[in-house]
């Protein structure tokens, strides 16, 4: 009987520096670029003014950051996206609630 033992981090193997997707990749490349091109368009010297030409690159570490039990933050705010869009409704079923049709009152 062969029986193999798959470690728990098998799936880092497939990613990108063991950590991104490519959707990460292009998502922090994106918001570097973005970043880039505002520190040149947008002038001023304030200090608000720096942290708004940085909050692309901001927004999208903040995304690639990873996450317990997740991915990233991005996956985790997929699914819970998919989560409350696709709500279903489920009868929960105890050991003592009875299968099937309602019984007849004796």
């Amino acid at each position: 009987m062969n029986v193999y033992l798959i470690p728990a981090n098998s799936k880092k193997g497939q990613l990108i520096f063991n950590i991104f997707r490519l959707f990460d990749l292009m998502l922090l490349l994106a918001g570097a670029a973005l970043t880039l091109i505002l520190m040149f368009a947008i002038s001023g010297d304030k200090i608000s003014i720096f942290f708004i030409k940085l909050l692309p690159l901001g927004i999208a570490i903040l995304l690639v950051m990873p996450m317990p039990y997740y991915h990233n933050i991005l996956v985790f705010l997929q699914e819970a996206v998919l989560h409350i869009t696709s709500q279903r409704q489920y009868s929960w079923k105890g050991w003592c609630a009875a299968d099937g049709v309602n019984e007849q009152k004796k």
